[in-house]
């Protein structure tokens, strides 16, 4: 926030979209707001009916005579707090296609036009919820071809009847689905005939999971995601959200190795979800691998 109030004070052209129903932060948020407005910026207070909850950042620029836009999608807030406490990704790309994307939903938005159809980004409340259940289907439609079928996705929380309903169906034509969820999970594993194929957990450690990947086999080609949405109602249909591939394949292999691979292999944090929806503390056998310490050790040595 500082950083932009001293862009618009330079004379840029800052706009910032602050929404106002953030859980603990309604004050503080409508002081940013004013400090960003006394200093020239533009301020938008949200879309009317839909609480804007996607992470976003353009920055346009002008290098050597042309315009070039740098963005920043992300699966947690702008929060110098949260940042410390919880466990997010952000990308930052230039691509030029994710850029307009991002361009068009800024001005969508910030009520200037609407968005066009968007060539790689997924967005609530239109196109996002319909992905992610045609992901689904397509998995199933891998199983009953006899070729590999896998879903694995991490969350803070899974509620959505329709996807809950399409992944019950993915588990009975044999698509093997790991999930890894935090909070609250509407979805049973392990129930002979509807969920045997499904497994799911939850990592409790030092730091707030907060991270939001899925990951589609969908037939070697290995589509991954990273969004601010959960699989919940809310999200998919009252709230405006973000969800963008991930298309480089070094970044790729290094989310599916932080974000998914060792949460899987914790034996220290994770809780396993039981058919009634109890959880059973995963004992460690042998040596205990915490997901959240080989975190720290890769970035701090």
């Amino acid at each position: 926030m500082e950083s932009l109030i001293a862009a618009a004070r330079a004379g840029k052209q800052v706009t910032v979209v602050v929404e106002l129903m953030a859980r603990f932060d309604e004050e503080a948020n409508i002081s940013w707001a004013t400090r960003l407005e006394d200093a020239g910026a533009h301020v938008v207070y949200g879309v009317f009916g839909y609480k804007i909850h996607a992470k976003m950042l353009l920055v346009v620029r002008r290098e050597e005579g042309q315009l070039r836009r740098y963005v920043h999608l992300g699966t947690g807030n702008y929060h110098p707090r949260t940042a410390r406490l919880y466990t997010d990704f952000g990308l930052m790309t230039c691509n030029e296609e994710i850029a307009t994307d991002v361009n068009d939903l800024f001005v969508q938005i910030t009520g200037l036009g609407r968005a066009g159809e968007l060539k790689h980004l997924y967005q609530s409340p239109f196109t996002l919820h319909n992905m992610i259940t045609s992901a689904i289907d397509r998995e199933i439609e891998h199983a009953q071809a006899g070729k590999p079928a896998q879903i694995i996705a991490k969350m803070n929380a899974l509620l959505e009847p329709q996807v809950i309903r399409a992944l019950y169906r993915a588990s009975q034509a044999g698509v093997k689905i790991t999930l890894i969820v935090r909070g609250v999970c509407a979805l049973r594993p392990g129930v002979e005939g509807l969920s045997e194929n499904i497994s799911v957990r939850s990592i409790v450690g030092r730091f707030l999971e907060h991270t939001r990947v899925f990951y589609f086999y969908n037939d070697k080609a290995e589509n991954l995601f990273i969004s601010s949405a959960d699989w919940m109602g809310r999200n998919f249909f009252r709230r405006i959200e973000t969800c963008v591939p991930i298309l480089d394949a070094k970044l790729k292999r290094r989310v599916i190795r932080e974000g998914l691979k060792v949460y899987l292999e914790d034996n220290t944090n994770a809780w396993e979800m039981q058919q009634d929806g109890s959880y059973r503390r995963r004992v460690a056998r042998g040596k205990g691998r915490c997901a959240q310490d080989i975190l720290l050790q890769e970035y701090t040595g």
